[in-house]
């Protein structure tokens, strides 16, 4: 059942990248029957961006009113009418209304389809899901050169084809019920307790069902305060504002927009003369868009959103930086070196820079703010999706095609560093885990550690021991610590036996791992009192419970240890 919802709202995706997509194959003849000034085509091209600005900004405080299958249906209708008054237009400033409206649909099916879709999803397999949506913007590009290819110069029949995806997203979403999340939100338990259940396929005395419905439950009981704009910008959730617009900017900023606007140069310069041969060819990069994006699908819960997230900016820095060679050099030698930089480019991208930034934007806000979280980094998407298609000819008269390049490859570098330092892992943690996680003020980046050893808390003893290490790598970290406290002359001694101790317990233990990441202390061998953060009193409290314990402290007060004698 899961996978039909996921695709039923996958669908939005697809109008997303037809509509998006079905204006290049219709310009050309679009042109030959209207009156076009250059004022017209900015106009027709900025409106659906535009247009998506509204939509999503109207869609974050109106999910958390009405819910997210009531946006949908809405998004539904705006698609089938914008397509259908497209395709009966008789001036271009109707197309450019008609194109308004389908960009308002598409803001708002944008937010919502992903969110949708995460709330439905169990964390196991969320990331994969919520995928699904960009497989789908994938699928409605590949759909509008495969239209615009077969259709010839009928342009009107090319606009109105939007509407069958359209009736179809309607349909679907009619059959549907809302998210478990939001249902239980409005405190309509039953529903969501049926809901959760049909999605898990089991009966709604299942247990899984009610241990699972426990937990949405408790989080929705906590929310039940009116999110504010304000509260994006709290202690916990300003953390998640950060990691969700900084992925939209690294995402738009690398240059996709720009990319697929140069691919016909590109392809040009590598032999691809005809428009025809072009559209093959064009066609041709849709497919590997495509199937890129099914791997990062494959991928995304198996080796997790940080591994990929690497291997994705490192790729379109490579690959950005192939195409910048080719582009500054003009030489004819070195086309081949921009179109396979070019490919190299659209698959590191659909498998991992594409989807993740609203995989994670699913998941990352606590519930209350959900809706409008999602809505201002939307608003982010829309807004540096503007700004590169607006500075992309600016910076080419000013430094050349070579230059735009070699700085989309440099903003590529910089996802790495910010991958590094500021997203967490969210792969196989459920939505009420992260918002437990931001609410306990640690910091983000260390959410997958943090479930990692809260999964070994609840589990036996000997499960804990085999999880997080070997003893002699608890005792290299206590001695680094005990080096940090005042203690050091007295507990250095014991050092071996007080890193025995803390290896058996799970709080000094959770403690310990996070300090091990936040320093990389295996790697570095080295612990700076910054490092503690947090956790420094809980162990600095640990070892002086020990420092007191001592057979050093206990003689200077005229006490001994159990089995010792006086002198």
């Amino acid at each position: 059942m899961i996978y039909f919802v996921a695709a039923i709202a996958g669908i939005a995706g697809i109008l997303f990248g037809f509509d998006e997509g079905i204006i290049a194959g219709a310009l050309h003849f679009l042109h030959n029957e209207f009156s076009i000034t250059p004022l017209d085509e900015g106009l027709m091209t900025a409106a659906v961006p535009f247009g998506a600005l509204f939509g999503a900004l109207f869609a974050g405080p109106a999910s958390e009113r009405y819910g997210r299958r009531a946006l949908l249906l809405g998004a539904a209708i705006l698609f089938i009418i914008g397509a259908v008054f497209a395709g009966l237009i008789t001036a271009i400033w109707m197309l450019s209304a008609a194109r308004l409206m389908l960009g308002v649909a598409i803001g708002v099916a944008a937010m919502i389809a992903p969110l949708y879709i995460s709330e439905s999803a169990p964390a196991a397999k969320r990331g994969m899901l919520v995928s699904i949506y960009q497989l789908a913007i994938t699928l409605g590009i590949l759909g509008a050169y495969l239209v615009s290819f077969a259709m010839g110069n009928s342009w009107r029949l090319m606009f109105a084809i939007g509407a069958v995806p359209g009736m179809a997203l309607f349909l679907g979403m009619f059959l549907l019920n809302d998210t478990p999340r939001w249902l239980a939100l409005k405190g309509r338990h039953a529903e969501a307790q049926t809901t959760l259940a049909k999605l898990r396929g089991v009966s709604a005395q299942a247990p899984g069902v009610a241990n699972e419905l426990a937990s949405i439950t408790r989080t929705a009981a906590q929310d039940t305060g009116t999110a504010k704009w304000s509260d994006l910008l709290s202690p916990s959730v300003k953390p998640a504002l950060i990691v969700s617009i900084g992925l939209f900017l690294l995402q738009q900023l690398s240059g996709i927009n720009a990319v697929i606007y140069y691919a016909p140069t590109v392809l040009k310069e590598a032999g691809f003369d005809s428009h025809a041969t072009q559209l093959m060819a064009t066609i041709g990069i849709g497919v590997v868009n495509v199937g890129m994006t099914v791997v990062g699908m494959m991928l995304i819960d198996r080796i997790g959103r940080r591994k990929l997230l690497f291997i994705g900016f490192v790729g379109t820095a490579l690959s950005l930086g192939m195409i910048a060679i080719g582009a500054a050099t003009k030489s004819p030698s070195l086309d081949v070196l921009a179109m396979a930089g070019l490919v190299l480019y659209i698959a590191a991208f659909a498998a991992s820079i594409g989807p993740l930034p609203w995989v994670m934007m699913s998941e990352l806000f606590p519930q209350h703010v959900r809706g409008l979280g999602m809505s201002v980094a939307s608003l982010a998407n829309w807004g540096f999706n503007f700004l590169v298609v607006f500075s992309f000819p600016v910076l080419v008269a000013s430094i050349g095609l070579g230059g735009v390049f070699a700085i989309y490859a440099l903003v590529c570098v910089t996802g790495i560093i910010f991958t590094a330092r500021r997203v967490p892992e969210t792969s196989g943690v459920s939505l009420e885990e992260i918002e437990l996680h931001l609410k306990s003020g640690h910091p983000l980046r260390l959410l997958g550690s943090f479930s990692m050893a809260a999964q070994a808390a609840r589990s036996d003893q000997g499960a804990v021991e085999q999880s997080v290490g070997d003893v002699n790598e608890t005792t290299n970290l206590i001695r680094a610590i005990i080096e940090l406290g005042p203690y050091k002359a007295v507990l250095m001694p014991m050092a071996h036996e007080i890193g025995r101790v803390a290896h058996t317990n799970v709080q000094v233990r959770l403690a310990l791992q996070v300090v091990s990441i936040r320093a990389d202390f295996p790697r570095s061998g080295r612990l700076r009192r910054a490092d503690l953060a947090g956790e420094a009193s809980t162990l600095f409290a640990f070892l002086e419970h020990i420092r007191f314990a001592s057979p050093d402290f206990l003689g200077s007060v005229g006490e001994w240890p159990v089995g010792g004698k006086r002198g």
